[in-house]
């Protein structure tokens, strides 16, 4: 099992419009943060989105399939969308599931006040008489300590539109098959709830991987769920200042101690920590942060 960070920023990013510090003008491209959200393959072919922040349409453009997926940019199923909440650099994306739609409805797993949510910035998805060309979106509510299982048990073949036009204006305006194979394998996904100051929202502990972001803190009853974590990834949102909402290095230093983690990944980050690799220089081993793009192993 692999997963891509496709943005590991806050909800500003790197740079942040009207900043002239050094980070923001950093031409180092670990320096620079799309608004965070991650995608997770596994070898037996499931594709697994972890938010869908206004960022998306460029972060799914610039994605390369871990398994050489032969696609570029990317566009093949994706399995399921797991939303963490409602705040739109975690949700802002989602009218651009529409070209997935043509696979079939897209499969999106949140909280009832997520789902709520959708349904009040998003209420042409959600008529009885869809207009052409909207996301076809399957809402599922999920609540914090619920296993549920992500599975795709069927070969299947769909239509595609393949439009655009070539150099010189050509357009190219028809539909093709493509097979969609059977995944063989299942992902079992325990949501765990957070506190994101007064808000609840969701992690999510995927076998010996556990994925948390804007998190503030925990409750003690819920940090049983968290049991067998080897891979934490994680919201630090700086070194110093304090958030009402969000913890700060330190705090996710001592979350992941906390748990027992192996290998802890930092998310969520803002142009408050220096440049990546003057932060990672000042980490504990076992710590890093997480730069747009990288790709790990889930073992």
């Amino acid at each position: 099992m692999k997963l891509t960070f496709l943005g590991t920023g806050t909800s500003i990013g790197v740079p942040a419009i009207g900043c002239d510090c050094e980070v923001c003008r950093s031409s180092e491209p670990k320096d620079k943060r799309l608004r965070t959200s991650a995608m997770l393959e596994t070898e037996g072919g499931l594709r697994v989105l972890i938010d869908c922040g206004p960022d998306f349409r460029e972060q799914i453009i610039r994605y390369q399939s871990p398994y050489g997926v032969p696609v570029a940019p990317f566009f093949d199923r994706i399995d399921a969308v797991l939303f963490t909440h409602i705040h739109f650099d975690h949700v802002g994306g989602t009218d651009d599931l529409r070209p997935f739609a043509w696979f079939g409805d897209v499969d999106i797993y949140a909280q009832q006040d997520v789902i709520d949510g959708l349904h009040q910035t998003m209420p042409y998805c959600f008529k009885e008489h869809l207009y052409p060309g909207v996301p076809h979106l399957k809402l599922h509510q999920i609540k914090s300590g619920r296993t549920f299982t992500i599975r795709r048990p069927y070969d299947n073949t769909v239509e595609i539109y393949v439009g655009g036009s070539s150099l010189d204006g050509k357009m190219r305006d028809h539909r093709e098959q493509r097979f969609i194979p059977r995944a063989t394998d299942e992902l079992e996904v325990m949501p765990v709830r957070v506190m994101h100051g007064n808000l609840p929202i969701l992690g999510f502990k995927i076998g010996k991987l556990t994925y948390i972001t804007d998190m503030k803190y925990m409750e003690e009853s819920d940090i049983p769920l968290l049991s067998g974590t080897e891979t934490l990834v994680v919201n630090a949102l700086r070194f110093k200042k304090e958030h009402h909402s969000h913890q700060l290095v330190e705090d996710a230093v001592e979350f992941s101690r906390r748990i027992g983690a192996k290998h802890t990944y930092f998310v969520h980050v803002t142009h408050d920590i220096g440049t990546h690799s003057w932060a990672n220089s000042q980490l504990p081993d076992g710590f890093e942060f997480a730069y747009d793009g990288q790709v790990i192993d889930i073992l």
